[in-house]
């Protein structure tokens, strides 16, 4: 059933007027070899541990591998089941599948309807809650008019190119921007479908309800408001926000996000139904009333998370300008410790965090997304050990 929302639209030209802090990068070092273990470095008092007087919990990250490399734009990444990636391109519109064992890759097929510009293109992508038997592929991406969510079906039986069935539309109408797109999508452990969107450059629209910019949004795997939604008849979830990117739930299946900030502090934040986080009024912690503050902020310079991972009362934070993976031990909703950096410089900008079962995790980096300087090999997925 193809389920069509109200278009919200999006004044673009302004978008192009407003800085991207948060989302630029530089260059980056030459990977390590195989089995190099980084030790955690402590954010010094003006960064990210502002606040904190916890020393950090001790931790290491491994890199084991990397598992493939030579990807243009690398954007989301879901593990199939018995074995393999699937890895969206955000410039090229296609999905390709990454033998996890020999790193071999298959291009499935261009996902049509995607118009890549800047910073929107073909972005998140999630499996089907019921997988096994309906084979569907769900993708968030920016259209020639909206942001949207589409599926389709994966017949690995057919041609290299040709596995992917025509896009059902299950969501549209969220804005777009050159900046500010959003895009990752994930099944939640309820079933439904969770969305992190952007207001586009456009500010306002983070705390106009009315609006699907600036949102966590929360839907059934039709594309309708899922039960128990804050608002009724709404797919909002929560709202104040500036560009959420990354999606996680923890053991306890509490659900944290990350966030982009303006020009001062990045956010990791642990979501409520109907919960105010506070864009374009607050950045960072403010403990003004109505506004909920961050579990975790950084300074843009250090991180401009993308990707997160809950990993065994941690989470995992993939860092873009920051080059770096953030590690932020866990008490309930609240941060136990101060967060810790990891790989910096070591792999480039680093956009999506997997868990890949147990201790490990899968890293995909981002040095060829017009902000980063590609080294040979970039882009890559990596395989971690975490600690």
């Amino acid at each position: 059933m193809i389920v069509q929302r109200r278009a919200v639209t999006a004044v673009l030209a302004a978008a192009c007027l407003l800085p991207a802090a948060g989302c630029s990068g530089g260059g980056d070092g030459p990977p390590p070899g195989f089995g190099r273990t980084a030790t955690g470095t402590a954010p010094g008092a003006s960064s990210p541990g502002a606040g904190f007087t916890a020393p950090p919990a001790k931790g290491s990250v491994t890199v084991l591998r990397t598992v493939a490399e030579g990807l243009k734009t690398p954007w989301g990444l879901a593990p199939l089941p018995g074995g393999g990636l699937l890895v969206s391109s955000r410039d090229e519109g296609t999905i390709v599948r990454i033998d996890d064992r020999t790193g071999r890759k298959t291009e499935l097929g261009t996902v049509s309807g995607v118009a890549p510009a800047g910073e929107g293109g073909l972005l998140g992508i999630a499996l089907s809650p019921d997988y096994a038997s309906d084979r569907m592929v769900y993708a968030y991406f920016t259209s020639a008019s909206d942001n949207r969510v589409v599926r389709m079906r994966y017949d690995e039986r057919k041609p290299a190119g040709e596995q992917l069935g025509a896009p059902d539309t299950v969501f549209k109408g969220i804005p777009k921007g050159l900046i500010h797109n959003g895009g990752r999508i994930a099944f939640g452990p309820d079933g439904m479908l969770y969305a992190g969107t952007g207001e586009s450059g456009q500010r306002g629209l983070a705390q106009d309800r009315k609006s699907l910019g600036g949102k966590i949004l929360r839907m059934t795997p039709d594309g309708e408001p899922a039960p128990g939604n804050p608002f009724p008849g709404s797919v909002v979830y929560s709202y104040g926000h500036r560009n959420v990117q990354g999606l996680a739930w923890d053991r306890r299946q509490r659900l944290f996000a990350s966030e982009f900030g303006q020009d001062t502090w990045d956010e990791l934040n642990a979501i409520r139904p109907g919960g105010d986080y506070g864009w374009p009024v607050t950045e960072g912690r403010s403990a003004r009333a109505g506004y909920l503050d961050p579990v975790a902020q950084w300074h843009t310079d250090d991180a401009s998370p993308s990707g997160i991972a809950a990993v065994d009362g941690m989470i995992w934070m993939a860092g873009l300008k920051g080059k770096r993976l953030w590690r932020i031990p866990l008490r309930g909703t609240a941060a136990s410790a101060a967060p810790q950096a990891f790989l910096t410089g070591v792999y480039g900008r680093l956009r999506t965090v997997v868990p890949a079962g147990g201790d490990r995790i899968w890293l995909v980096t981002s040095n060829t997304d017009g902000r980063g300087t590609p080294k040979k090999g970039d882009d890559r997925v990596l395989e971690a050990r975490v600690h």
